[in-house]
């Protein structure tokens, strides 16, 4: 694809800038950083897996493995993220999971990865946004989901 139909590349959103779009706080902010922004709400997200987050004590003990709903968790992060940035920064914005679905999980997530979360606008319909997510490490699709979220005013 072209840039032209990739839209335009946008200001990438570092740890501060996600954390000022999305109300999520350690431990379940499942995202480092915004490495790509298109305007056409298409982008890239990146979370650097380690060993210490706490669902690897009990998932599982001795082999480590990222449970396949806090991948889906982080893309669906990462689209909100990117959506919120396409929109009014004047505007204090929530946005809220709605649907998952198609979801299938390839390969293990271990520590030591580092998760590319891959999200493509499907169809927006007034405040209803639908992603394609493909979560990616080393390349290789791990995880995948089509995912639904509505962005509303903050209360």
């Amino acid at each position: 694809m072209t840039d032209a139909e990739n839209g335009k590349l946008l200001d990438p959103a570092d740890i501060q800038r996600i954390m000022a779009l999305l109300p999520h706080r350690y431990p379940f902010l499942l995202i480092d950083r915004i490495i790509e922004i298109r305007e056409n709400a298409s982008g890239i997200g990146l979370k650097n897996v380690t060993a210490n987050e706490p669902h690897f004590t009990g998932h599982f003990p001795g082999q480590p493995i990222m449970p396949g709903v806090l991948i889906v968790e982080g893309m669906a992060q990462a689209g909100g993220a990117i959506a919120l940035a396409l929109g009014d920064p004047e505007v204090e914005q929530r946005v809220y999971f709605m649907s998952i679905n198609e979801a299938k999980f390839r390969k293990p997530v271990v520590p030591g990865d580092t998760l590319y979360y891959h999200l493509r606008l499907l169809q927006r319909r007034r405040t209803v946004w639908r992603f394609a997510g493909v979560a990616k490490v080393d390349g290789e699709t791990v995880a995948e989901a089509e995912m639904t979220a509505m962005i509303t005013d903050a209360v």
